[in-house]
């Protein structure tokens, strides 16, 4: 089978538009690639599972001294909620989080730069903060070519405790701090709800050791604003044409192909899928993962989760066949993750952007222009190739195991340490 960048671009395209977890449109690209799959005249399983998600109620920013203006704000999904009447408080500007910074938090609203994490969020709470509000987009935007993104407080975030929270684009948060405000209300409401995302899973069962399993990853779905052209419709079609090459060329090992939901609310659906088939597991001999490809200006690496004998022979393969890939050893937040979690060694491929200008994620600029029927054949080529060196060595090339240092990494991603202390602390009250 040639691999045909014209069929993936096509499909991509058909694939661009705003897919968040959960929603009719995440549904409905599902049904796009269920199509594509049942015209190769194969049966795709569609997987539903549940995701935790909220809806917006209110969010408003108000100076209340020394001068008096409203900004829109976006509440943080399932952060706790402000009065209905809004919440008034000091304002405080927290640059970096230092020591000095927490000693001026408690009992006030608090600004930060960029985005909270689990461990400053934690700080935040310690230190007696009542809110937080985080800042996104850049200086050079307008409110015209702009979007002010909603974040999600997750799991691993809230596990210690809730406050409320919200977003605000850069440019009204400089406005703020530039005229020194002191005291503001705050009014940031959300209503949690549950909604249904899905995994499409693809079997086609080894004609030698079918017992023994290579399973292709990748998400199919993008966050808020964006098309997600880049990451994932790219990775997305990419796994449709090596499906298509496994379905003209039968295996010697069996070949699992699936598409993720949620990726981007933290890896929900590749966490659903493991959840629900653990015992199959063992079988899996490495999960091959590709998350963002396609983009002209930009460059290919292949991230292992794995052991250094899994990285050093991916690398050689890649020399081998002059393939022009950067291997690493390295642990990439992807749908790759909670397999490695299981003990499965993991490789992720990526055609990254270059990192100024090259292409965008996570925006409404990550859209097909950027792309190239090309570019895409490129990084398919390779992926294919390899995963082809897998499923049919006669001898697996690589042992199935996930060594120490990586499982730290694996760790502290997942935060399992803050989970563990908060149920611990929750069984002492």
């Amino acid at each position: 089978m040639e691999i045909c960048g014209k069929r993936q671009f096509e499909l991509l395209e058909k694939m661009s538009f705003v897919r968040m977890g959960g929603t009719e449109q995440e549904l409905a690209a599902a049904n796009i690639l269920m199509d594509e799959i049942k015209a190769m005249g194969l049966e795709p399983v569609l997987e539903p599972f549940e995701i935790e998600d909220a809806d917006l109620v209110a969010g408003e920013l108000e100076v209340l001294r020394p001068y008096n203006k409203k900004y829109v704000v976006r509440a943080y999904k399932l952060s706790e909620n402000t009065p209905e009447e809004g919440l008034t408080a000091p304002f405080y500007y927290a640059e970096n989080l230092t020591a000095v910074d927490l000693a001026n938090c408690k009992g006030k609203i608090v600004l930060i730069n960029g985005f909270t994490s689990t461990e400053l969020y934690r700080k935040l709470l310690k230190a007696g903060a009542l809110a937080f509000i985080t800042m996104s987009g850049t200086m050079l935007e307008t409110e015209e070519n702009s979007d002010l993104f909603t974040r999600t407080l997750r799991e691993t975030t809230r596990a210690f405790g809730n406050m409320p929270g919200a977003n605000i684009r850069i440019t009204d948060a400089f406005e703020i701090v530039k005229n020194e405000a002191s005291l503001v209300k705050l009014t940031a409401i959300n209503k949690p709800v549950t909604r249904t995302s899905h995994n499409i899973v693809v079997t086609i069962e080894g004609s030698e050791k079918p017992e023994e399993i290579i399973s292709f990853g990748g998400h199919y779905d993008s966050v808020e604003f964006s098309k997600g052209a880049h990451d994932n419709a790219a990775g997305s079609v990419i796994n449709m044409e090596i499906l298509r090459y496994f379905n003209e060329n039968k295996p010697k090992r069996t070949v699992k192909v699936m598409w993720y939901g949620a990726e981007e609310m933290g890896l929900l659906g590749s966490k659903a899928w493991i959840k629900a088939h653990e015992d199959e597991l063992d079988r899996h001999l490495c999960m091959i993962n590709t998350d963002m490809a396609g983009v002209v200006i930009g460059y290919d690496v292949a991230r292992v989760i794995a052991s250094k004998e899994a990285t050093a022979h991916c690398d050689a393969f890649m020399r081998r066949k002059g393939y022009n890939v950067g291997v690493t050893q390295e642990l990439y937040s992807s749908d790759s993750v909670p397999f490695a979690d299981k003990g499965v060694p993991a490789i992720n491929f990526i055609r990254f952007g270059h990192h100024v200008g090259g292409t965008f994620i996570h925006c409404r600029n990550d859209v097909k222009e950027f792309l190239s029927e090309k570019a895409l054949a490129k990084t398919t080529k390779y992926v294919l190739d390899y995963g082809v060196e897998l499923v049919e060595s006669v001898v697996f090339p690589f042992d199935r195991t996930v060594p120490a240092e990586m499982k730290e990494k694996i760790d502290k991603y997942l935060a399992k340490k803050e989970m563990e202390e908060a149920k611990a602390a929750k069984k002492d009250k």
